[in-house]
């Protein structure tokens, strides 16, 4: 203890205490008592300190964090502005400058609960959908059947009648048996093509490696090519897809040149290139030539631009939604009397499940 501080405890005791050697030992207790209670304030204010450096970098930190919220704010403010569905409740009494930052997380979890619902009605939609879609198709399936049964029929006895009574029949009985005969066809056909646009997206789509050198030639092949026709093939490459939607689209795109062509000579010339993300490929034609008022309605179902028997209107159509399946485009440029030129597109990469 201060020895100054010692002498003024003395003053105050009488003269018995003060020669009292015990006091001493008091003295030096409370002495003792006080420089512990000294370290062990000096103890704490370490331990709780927290130097000036530390203090910077919080209040830093702080600030930094505060501003990301404002900037938070203000974004989803504006987002909130541009789609159109800040509402009347959010902006009641307020500013667009005073909604909160917990009025926006309120507001966004009620749209969020909306789009939810919203997204649930649309699986449930699609669903339903899909189920009529598969109705429709098994539909068409049965009533081509059903259809083309007795339209065989009919072709089967019309045909017998001109065969075993051709000498009974004046030209008049002759013409209209093969009139029936050729309105036959014309059902068959249209039959035929209505089963094949609703059924291009069903059915296998399992993706492979498909070489259109091969696929074409097989594809000329299988079609009747008149003998004064010539068709080029350029070298084609090796493409993700299906044989058989792929055969149905270039078979499409041959015959629809050939039975258009009116050249003595008729030309065909299949050709294609790489252009990144896509092939590009083109079936180009010497023949008629479509007006450009028609580029857009060909690809329409049941649209043709001359009304024969071999033609249902439907072939142009099919080969737009093949196109279309593999994310694809189709256009055209053409010239009267000269020729016609397809373009299509065809996505290289998809999904592989084979």
């Amino acid at each position: 203890m201060n020895s100054l501080l010692k002498r003024q405890v003395r003053k105050y005791l009488s003269e018995e205490l003060r020669e009292n050697k015990d006091l001493d030992e008091f003295l030096s207790a409370i002495d003792r008592s006080y420089n512990n209670y000294d370290e062990h304030s000096a103890m704490i204010q370490r331990a709780m300190a927290i130097s000036s450096e530390e203090l910077f970098a919080a209040n830093k930190q702080l600030r930094l964090e505060a501003q990301e919220q404002k900037e938070l704010i203000v974004k989803l403010k504006s987002l909130i502005n541009k789609l159109g569905v800040l509402d009347s409740n959010l902006n009641q009494n307020t500013t667009n400058t005073d909604i909160s930052g917990l009025k926006l997380v309120d507001f966004i979890e009620g749209q969020a609960k909306e789009i939810i619902e919203m997204s649930k009605e649309k699986e449930s939609l699609l669903s339903a959908l899909s189920q009529q879609n598969q109705e429709l198709s098994d539909y068409a399936h049965m009533v081509s059947h059903d259809l083309k049964s007795p339209l065989r029929n009919i072709d089967t006895l019309t045909s017998w009648l001109l065969k075993d009574h051709i000498d009974n029949l004046d030209k008049h009985g002759a013409n209209q048996l093969q009139l029936i005969r050729t309105n036959v066809q014309k059902m068959d056909t249209l039959i035929s093509g209505i089963l094949s646009y609703s059924t291009v997206c069903k059915g296998d789509k399992n993706f492979y490696d498909v070489d259109l050198n091969v696929l074409i030639k097989n594809t000329i092949a299988s079609i009747n090519v008149p003998k004064d026709f010539k068709i080029k093939v350029n070298p084609l490459p090796i493409v993700s897809g299906d044989r058989s939607r792929l055969i149905q689209l270039f078979q499409n795109l041959l015959e629809n040149a050939i039975k258009y062509n009116d050249k003595e000579i008729g030309q065909v010339e299949i050709g294609g290139k790489d252009i990144g993300e896509y092939w590009q490929f083109y079936v180009k034609d010497n023949g008629k030539g479509i007006d450009q008022i028609y580029f857009d309605r060909i690809f329409k179902t049941f649209v043709k631009l001359e009304n024969t028997a071999e033609s249902s209107g439907i072939g142009l159509s099919i080969v737009k939604k093949i196109i279309e399946f593999y994310s694809g485009k189709i256009w055209l440029t053409s010239e009267i009397k000269k020729g016609t030129t397809f373009f299509f597109t065809i996505q290289k990469n998809h999904e592989r499940t084979a």
